[in-house]
This record gives C-alpha cells, sequence and structure tokens, in this order.
C-alpha cells in the first residue's frame, strides 16, 4: 500500500492559491503545486522551489492516479461548481482527503451527499476552509451553545476595505440571474434576489444588508442543525436595486454572451487586493439567534480581511490533517475543529452583543 503523504495544491496560481502556497511554504510546508496552465504553474513552483505538476479536471480517473500519492488535495481553482466534481469524485477513488475554498452552497450541498462514501473511503471531505466558511460557522456554533434551542439563525456580513478577487467576481458573475436561497424548516428555499433585506447596526452605525445565498445556508446547518437560516451580506442600495433588476432580466444575465463579457471585463482588472489594502481591511460577522419562546442573542465577530483569513484557515487546517485526520466523511470546519477554531488567528474577536 502506498504511503500517502503531503498536500497537493490544485489551482495554486490563481489569486488565493497563490497567498495559501506561499504561506505554506512559510509555515514550514512543501506542498506539491498543480493545475492546468504549466506555464503559470512552473513559475510559482519554481518561486517557492516546489514540485509540480499539470493535469486538467476532464476526467476523474485520469485525475484520481495524479492524486494517489497525496494525503490530502486543496482545492483552489473556481468556480466550484464546475470544478469540484470531478476532484471531489477523484479524491475518492484514490483515497485522497478532501479541501477547498469554496463559498457556493450548491457545492456545500453536493459534497456533503457524499458523507457515506466519504467515510467508506477513510478521508474527510470538507469544502469552505477558507473565508467561506470558516469563521461564520464558528460563529453558528459559538451561537448555538449560547442558545441550545435556538431555530433560527440570522448572519450578516461586513467587508470595511479591501476588494474582491478576480476568482470570486467570475463565481459571482456565473451566477447571475439565478435569484437568492435560504433555509426554511430544514429546507432550502429560493427567494427574488434582492427582496429580503434587514437594517442591522454593525460597527459604527445602522445599514441596509441583503440577503444572498451564502454557504452557511447549508454548513451552519449541518454544523447547528439550526433549521431556518438567513445571511445577509452589506451592499451600496444601487447594487440592491440592481439585484431586484436581475429577477426580470435574469434571461439576459445567463446568457454565456453576457457572461463572458463581464468576465474578461473582470480579468481586465487587478487580480485581487494587495499587501497594503488587505492589512488596512477589516471584516465583521453580525451573528443573531432566536428560540420559539421568543429568546434572542446576538454576537459580533471582528476578523482581519477575507483574503487574509482565508489563506491562514486554509493552511492551518491542511497543517492539522498532515499531522492525523481526526475525522471522516464530509463535514464543516466547527464540527471538527470547534467554535474556537477561528480564534486562534491574530486579530479575531467574538463579543456578545445587547439584545
Amino acid at each position: 500500500m502506498i504511503q500517502k503523504q503531503n498536500v497537493l495544491i490544485y489551482g495554486c496560481y490563481g489569486y488565493t492559491g497563490k497567498l495559501i502556497s506561499e504561506h505554506a511554504v512559510k509555515q514550514g510546508l512543501k506542498p506539491v503545486l498543480a493545475g492546468r496552465d504549466e506555464a503559470k504553474v512552473k513559475s510559482l513552483a519554481n518561486d517557492l522551489k516546489l514540485d509540480y505538476l499539470v493535469f486538467d479536471l476532464t476526467d476523474a480517473a485520469s485525475v484520481a492516479e495524479r492524486l494517489m500519492p497525496f494525503k490530502i488535495v486543496l482545492h483552489c481553482a473556481g468556480p466550484f461548481k464546475f470544478t469540484s466534481e470531478i476532484m471531489a469524485r477523484a479524491c475518492l477513488q484514490a483515497k485522497t482527503s478532501y479541501l477547498d475554498i469554496t463559498g457556493e452552497f450548491q457545492v456545500f450541498e453536493n459534497i456533503f451527499k457524499l458523507d457515506d462514501k466519504a467515510k467508506e473511503a477513510g478521508i474527510l471531505m470538507m469544502p469552505g476552509v477558507g473565508f467561506d466558511v470558516v469563521p461564520s460557522d464558528c460563529l453558528s456554533a459559538y451561537l448555538k451553545d449560547v442558545l441550545p434551542t435556538a431555530d433560527t439563525l440570522q448572519l450578516a456580513l461586513l467587508q470595511k476595505g479591501g476588494r474582491i478577487s478576480h476568482g470570486t467576481a467570475i463565481t459571482v458573475a456565473e451566477s447571475m440571474g439565478d435569484g437568492c436561497m435560504v433555509r426554511r424548516k430544514g429546507k432550502l428555499k429560493h427567494i427574488k434576489a434582492g427582496s429580503l433585506t434587514r437594517a442591522i447596526h454593525v460597527d459604527d452605525r445602522e445599514r441596509e444588508f441583503v440577503a444572498i445565498p451564502w454557504g452557511d445556508i447549508s454548513t451552519a446547518f449541518r454544523s447547528t442543525k439550526i433549521p431556518n437560516i438567513t445571511v445577509y451580506n452589506y451592499v451600496p442600495s444601487k447594487v440592491i436595486e440592481s439585484m431586484k433588476l436581475s429577477n426580470y432580466i435574469g434571461f439576459i444575465l445567463k446568457s454565456s454572451l453576457v457572461k463572458n463579457y463581464i468576465i474578461r471585463k473582470i480579468k481586465k482588472r487587478p487580480a485581487g487586493p494587495d499587501a497594503t489594502e488587505r492589512a488596512n481591511a477589516k471584516t465583521f460577522i453580525w451573528g443573531e439567534v432566536k428560540n420559539g419562546f421568543g429568546v434572542e442573542k446576538r454576537a459580533l465577530m471582528e476578523l482581519p480581511e477575507g483574503y487574509t483569513i482565508t489563506y491562514l484557515a486554509a493552511v492551518e487546517i491542511t497543517k492539522r490533517l498532515l499531522n492525523g485526520l481526526p475525522a471522516t466523511g464530509a463535514k464543516t470546519p466547527a464540527q471538527v475543529f470547534g467554535k474556537d477554531f477561528i480564534l486562534q488567528f491574530e486579530g479575531v474577536s467574538i463579543t456578545d452583543l445587547k439584545v
């Protein structure tokens, strides 16, 4: 039997993949880098003095052969709704644990369906080991402990400073016209984009937040068993109006012509926030739980910029799994590492709020 070791970082040369690869080396790891663009993979591998592989994700069996020597694959090539299925199937065949940095609820739902197969293979499958969804998953678990009888969870995200990467922007573009999703009575429910808003006081003032189809509608349900979950995000009012408009022109936004045009525009922008922007940005996650008796509890998590949290959390989880799998099956970060996992990183805190 082959002795599995090390981690393969696939999609290493994307904005977030590169941050993760660089931080992994700083943490003393020697990952093998991989992706489909040989020139980009080789360039980064040479810079970091690492080995590399080049392959695409067109066939699970051939990908499994590449994964066979590795204990873990950290999948960083999105949009994950297009790339995760083959990688996950390959991991099951190769008996290689699967991590990714998705925030797409569809991917979480699909991976969680593989729980039994992952247990049979003796591997851990954990989607969302970055900003999506490590901090919010830990906050959800924290709030559940504060109010064990909670049947409703609401989360709200506020990013101050920074900007999104190409990969995140393209993922958003690919989902244009899809509307929004929430969880009600344990089931995912489709609602119109921009149709659900809430005024929430976060940081220094009250703002209007809008519901978004964030990964926690899937992961928080697994971590807490709370049946009613909504995730909100703060965006300018003009964006909310555009979201509402998308309900009427979704067929246009879904067309390949429009999506390809937008993606070309995205790729002409900077790849993501630079180091200074990341250092100066700040993130807040507000959370509220309620039960059927009208009891409410709230808390606020303050943390660094999202991409910083992504590379910190993804590499720390990888390090822990390389030292031994604490669980098998398809799990969320909080299920395996607990609600306090996120608190180990500098600049992260949770404060209980008055209701």
